[in-house]
């Protein structure tokens, strides 16, 4: 009826209500926890611009003190190789002048000539020098340099208890010759000081160098990615603005579509309410009348229409056969068990009872309020049914979209800790080949040096034995009272030879001493490459592991997180599965049970209409038989 409509429109309004309503609540949360995460990215990007800032100041300003400590190392080396390229200049002058007044002393003293004798009556260095100078031999400028050594060693030499003047010449034989050649001999050693000191300061520049060369690449390669990495999340904050905006005005409007929703619902629900009120009092008042109306016209109803004068003829071809006739017939082609269970009673009313129609009446008036009973069921049923199993799976879609968030970012960190645990593998393989290395640099050096070693006490012996013997020869050849005729041209050839053989093997010492220098110089630069080296890989590791500790444990947090999820999408499963058992999966569905229902609603109602015709014939037939009587 239309109390039936009315509250169908009703439960479907509220279904909508009710749907729209969680749809609402659902797009509203999803933006809450949207604005929050997008609030938290513009924070995070915020403090992390302001961080790289901070680092990019100071790395600035350190890459300022590294290059400008770079360039005072550059200029104060530059000014020590030019001290050195003078000094080291002057030095190989004068032992290259010493050299040769020695040799041209030498082959004076075995002539024994007037020269050599002026020579003899010098009486002091400088004077064999002015004569050295006189006679050609050597140049002003040779002499003077032998002179600035000379009082450079008895500058060093005044502090030593017992020092001999080299600048002074006794005239014993040969006296001239060995101050020359102690002045030789220092002048050598000063010389290989001075390089030796340009070698170790070369060194240290270098190393120095290096060290700040790599200092600037790396913050260089820093200051670049902190610059990037400012673009980037200045670009990303942007970026969670705009989308920060454009959700929370979508937010806004769910809210007050929320709120009118709720106002909309609740005026139709008061509405509603106050219709099924009318509704009920109406019904009551119908139900009283017709109390009142069968108590009081029982007897009137019995005079009137009572059936004591039909014949059985009359009864078998009157509508209430008919409409049994009509309920069975439907029922058969239509399959309503109800309605053949209906027929059967009605049959048996009409053909024992006096007033059939009463009871027919009563019968199908019972079958008709039973029907809308079960439909008003069926619909409270199906209510509860829709709303259960819409809430039940949009829960289970809630949950499953979890789960997949979880196992996306569980995926993720997966992915990106064995990455890193594969970096930190291959840093740690490359520093043991790194330590490998450097200990085989380290033997190889050690042998080398200890080679050296050996090889320098070797060649300083041999020096001092070829110097030895030449003072030796030296003597010999100068002293004027041999007690035979010295072979002079003999031995100044064997001085020669010997003189020959000490410059070789003074070279060769330069040479191995200039060839460990190299080499220690390059082990030196190498190890500490391999420091550099070694110290990045070592802080690489030190923060890919603790990077990869981290997502582990962000990463088994999550997979607790999504076991606890799986559990209660497993709840909600097996209470989803029982309402569908208890909603779904029945031999006959809710429309199929409706257009039944309609089906036996119509023969029922047919029915009615016919025994309301009867009812009219037979009061026609009651006026017909008073007037024939």
């Amino acid at each position: 009826g239309e109390g039936e409509a009315a509250h169908a429109i009703y439960v479907e309004f509220a279904e909508m209500c009710e749907e729209r309503s969680k749809n609402l609540q659902f797009e509203i949360k999803t933006g809450n926890g949207e604005v929050a995460e997008l609030k938290a990215a513009i924070d995070e990007e915020t403090a992390l611009a302001a961080s790289l800032d901070t680092k990019v100041e100071e790395l600035t300003a350190s890459l300022a003190t590294d290059e400008a400590d770079l360039a005072a190392a550059t200029k104060i080396r530059a000014k020590e190789s030019a001290d050195f390229t003078a000094e080291e200049k002057e030095l190989s002058e004068v032992i290259d002048a010493l050299q040769r007044a020695i040799g041209i002393l030498e082959r004076e003293m075995s002539k024994h000539g007037a020269s050599m004798m002026q020579i003899r009556n010098a009486g002091s260095l400088e004077k064999t020098l002015q004569l050295l100078v006189e006679a050609s031999t050597l140049t002003s400028a040779d002499a003077k340099g032998i002179q600035a050594l000379v009082q450079t060693q008895q500058s060093s030499d005044d502090g030593e208890m017992g020092a001999p003047d080299p600048a002074v010449y006794k005239g014993q034989s040969g006296g001239i010759i060995d101050t020359l050649g102690d002045l030789l001999d220092k002048a050598e050693t000063q010389l290989a000081d001075v390089r030796n000191k340009e070698t170790a300061s070369l060194h240290e520049f270098e190393m120095l160098k290096q060290s700040l060369v790599d200092q600037i690449k790396y913050e260089t390669k820093e200051l670049d990615e902190a610059k990037t990495g400012i673009a980037a999340s200045n670009e990303k904050k942007a970026t969670a603005q705009g989308d920060l905006g454009v959700t929370e005005k979508n937010l806004d409007e769910d809210k007050n579509a929320l709120a009118s929703l709720h106002h909309e619902c609740l005026t139709k629900a008061q509405d509603y309410e106050a219709e099924t009120k009318s509704r009920g009092e109406e019904l009551t008042a119908i139900a009283t009348a017709k109390k009142v109306i069968s108590e009081s016209t029982g007897g009137a109803a019995d005079l009137s229409y009572g059936f004591s004068q039909t014949s059985f003829l009359q009864r078998s071809q009157s509508p209430g056969f008919q409409a049994v006739r009509f309920l069975r017939e439907l029922a058969q082609q239509q399959r309503l068990p109800a309605l053949a269970q209906l027929s059967v009673r009605m049959d048996a009313a009409i053909r024992g009872s006096d007033d059939p129609f009463a009871k027919v009446k009563g019968l199908i008036q019972d079958m008709l309020e039973r029907l809308q009973k079960e439909a008003e069921a069926d619909a409270t049923e199906k209510a509860f049914c829709d709303k259960e199993l819409a809430e039940t799976r949009a829960k289970k879609d809630d949950k499953t979209t979890e789960i997949k968030k979880l196992s996306t970012k569980i995926d993720q960190m997966t992915s990106r800790s064995a990455q890193l645990k594969e970096e930190v593998a291959e840093l740690q393989k490359g520093l043991s080949a790194l330590t490998k290395a450097q200990a085989e640099m380290d033997k190889i050096r050690l042998e080398e040096k200890e080679a050296y070693a050996k090889a320098k006490v070797e060649m300083e012996e041999g020096i001092k034995g070829v110097q030895l013997g030449l003072k030796v020869l030296r003597d010999y050849y100068a002293k004027s009272d041999k007690a035979h005729a010295a072979d002079e041209g003999g031995g100044a050839g064997v001085i020669g030879l010997l003189e020959v053989v000490q410059s070789d093997f003074s070279k060769g010492l330069i040479e191995m001493t200039s060839t460990e220098e190299g080499a220690q110089s390059a082990y030196d630069q190498q190890t500490k490459e391999n420091e550099i080296e070694k110290a990045t890989k070592e802080q690489d590791v030190k923060y890919k592991t603790e990077e990869a500790t981290g997502l582990d444990k962000a990463n088994a947090e999550a997979t607790s997180d999504r076991a606890g999820v799986q559990e209660e999408l497993d709840a909600v499963l097996e209470y989803l599965k029982g309402m569908e058992d208890r909603c779904i999966a029945k031999p006959e569905s809710y429309e199929q049970r409706t257009a039944r229902r309609e089906a036996e609603l119509a023969g029922l109602k047919k029915a009615l209409s016919i025994l309301e015709s009867e009812t009219s014939f037979m009061q026609k037939t009651k006026r017909t038989l008073r007037g024939a009587k």
